[in-house]
């Protein structure tokens, strides 16, 4: 598995490289700025990964000029950490 350092935080489900590259998690879905519960979805996931080494899985798609890949923090899923700050399914 590939990794790369968490550089910096752009929404609840965006973030960028220290390469540049920005990345969407695959796995769950944040509330978009302006929505309910988008600020504490960003501010988690800042917590979690901002400035760390975080693993990388490719997942052959792109979305909105983001990479989507399988992102872990300490060997686990991102998308399970997440969850609780995901968009409720209707």
């Amino acid at each position: 598995m590939a990794t790369g350092k968490a550089k910096k935080v752009i929404d609840g489900d965006t973030f960028q490289l220290a390469s540049g590259k920005r990345i969407r998690p695959e796995g769950y879905d944040a509330p978009e700025k302006g929505e309910k519960g988008s600020q504490k979805a960003t501010q988690q996931l800042k917590r979690l990964i901002q400035g760390k080494t975080v693993g990388l899985s490719p997942v052959s798609t792109v979305d909105r000029g983001r990479e989507v890949r399988r992102v872990t923090v300490k060997g686990k899923p991102l998308e399970k950490l997440m969850k609780p700050y995901a968009k409720k399914r209707k």
